[in-house]
């Protein structure tokens, strides 16, 4: 079972020096970065489904979500570095707001369509599990803060390290919890099945490596699959708000959708996929905003908030409204079907009407509010935060 690893690893490695040498020599174009980056998410998904045997899936999957959302860390970087502030914060929301009302809705619609042609049964919810309640806890925090920053109109560099030291915390913790059961070996697919069976030194070669070549796959296609879609955009006559908004983020977030769907479609793979993208959600969160500030005052040459005009807070808040409901449709540890149903719908309107943006945004948090009552009088179950607790006191508490 050894071998496996080994030669596939030598496989994606002689893969990677290729794509660099076609990017180089200026051949390599839409019709090889495409399937370049697909290669590059199922390299890094079957590290994370083989590290979770080793160490924390949260922690696996923070990792891999940290690996996925580099093509967004490198369009925000760029726009940061030319002090593109008006662009800044239409890449950031229409990023945030495609992970949950497309990536959301989609995980459950891959998950259901494949448990209906196993069971004959409609899947009625994604169930998630016990440990997930500290992603869950790790997407309300910021959550908690960022509304400041709406409030005040700006992103600042002290702003950016509170929310790095949010997802420090949130790591730390991840890191704690034990490793993945190692009766669910079998339900793998060949090749992680293979690296977690293989002798101890391969096994940790061909995680890493598959880690590092999935990265470096995607850091070196991402832009030439974004320039051959963005050029096509802009032949249609695309306007750049929107080409930064939606075109570009749907672009960077594609490895992420495409591993998550892939482990969607799996049996009892529905809640790795759906935390997945919340490690996401996170990440975006906390550590993409927190480094917008250090590059713009780096470009500029002194510590420089970044001023939302009135049009970046409609965004921003109709961002921070989305995400709220969502979290409110976890914190019992479920997301139902028409939870992912409303999510959906909900994204898809501004599309129709972008002046209806304010309207939806108050939908979202009269909707939050109204899960927030249920919860008080007793008809909806608070469970992430028992459950947390219930982690914390047993994997956390006595090494913190």
């Amino acid at each position: 079972m050894a071998v496996l690893p080994s030669t596939a690893l030598g496989q994606f490695i002689a893969f990677l020096f290729l794509a660099t040498a076609l990017k180089e020599t200026g051949a390599s174009a839409f019709w090889f970065a495409a399937p370049a980056i697909l290669l590059s998410s199922l390299m890094i998904a079957w590290a994370a489904e083989s590290a979770q045997y080793f160490v924390a899936q949260g922690f696996a999957l923070a990792i891999l979500a940290l690996l996925q959302t580099l093509p967004e860390f490198a369009v925000e970087a760029v726009l940061a570095w030319h002090q593109k502030a008006d662009l800044l914060l239409a890449n950031l929301t229409g990023a945030l707001r495609l992970l949950t009302g497309l990536g959301w809705p989609l995980i459950y619609l891959f998950a259901a369509i494949p448990h209906r042609r196993r069971t004959g049964q409609p899947l009625g919810h994604i169930e998630l599990e016990e440990h997930h309640a500290v992603e869950v806890m790790g997407l309300l925090v910021p959550l908690l803060y960022v509304p400041v920053i709406a409030i005040k109109g700006s992103l600042t560099i002290w702003d950016g390290a509170i929310l790095t030291a949010a997802y420090a915390v949130y790591v730390v913790i991840l890191s704690r919890l034990p490793s993945e059961d190692h009766e669910t070996v079998d339900d793998l697919d060949r090749i992680p099945r293979a690296i977690v069976l293989a002798r101890k030194p391969n096994r940790i070669l061909a995680i890493t490596a598959l880690f590092l070549c999935g990265g470096a796959l995607i850091y070196f296609n991402t832009e030439t699959f974004a320039s051959s879609l963005v050029a096509m955009a802009l032949l249609f006559g695309v306007p750049q708000f929107v080409l930064f908004q939606w075109i570009a983020p749907l672009i960077s977030e594609f490895p992420e959708l495409f591993t998550t769907l892939y482990w969607a479609v799996r049996p009892g793979r529905g809640s790795m996929s759906l935390m997945n993208m919340v490690s996401s959600n996170i990440n975006q969160w906390t550590l993409l905003p927190a480094m917008l500030p250090v590059i713009y005052s780096m470009s500029i040459g002194a510590p420089t908030p970044i001023v939302f005009d009135g049009q970046q807070k409609i965004e921003l808040w109709l961002t921070i409204a989305q995400a709220v409901l969502g979290l409110m449709f976890l914190i019992n540890m479920q997301l139902a079907w028409w939870e992912a149903l409303a999510l959906g719908a909900l994204f898809t309107v501004p599309f129709a009407n972008a002046r209806l943006a304010p309207y939806v945004t108050w939908i979202y948090f009269a909707w939050a509010a109204v899960e927030l009552v249920r919860i008080f009088i007793g008809q909806r179950e608070p469970r992430a935060f028992r459950l947390f607790a219930k982690v914390w006191n047993a994997h956390v508490r006595g090494v913190m």
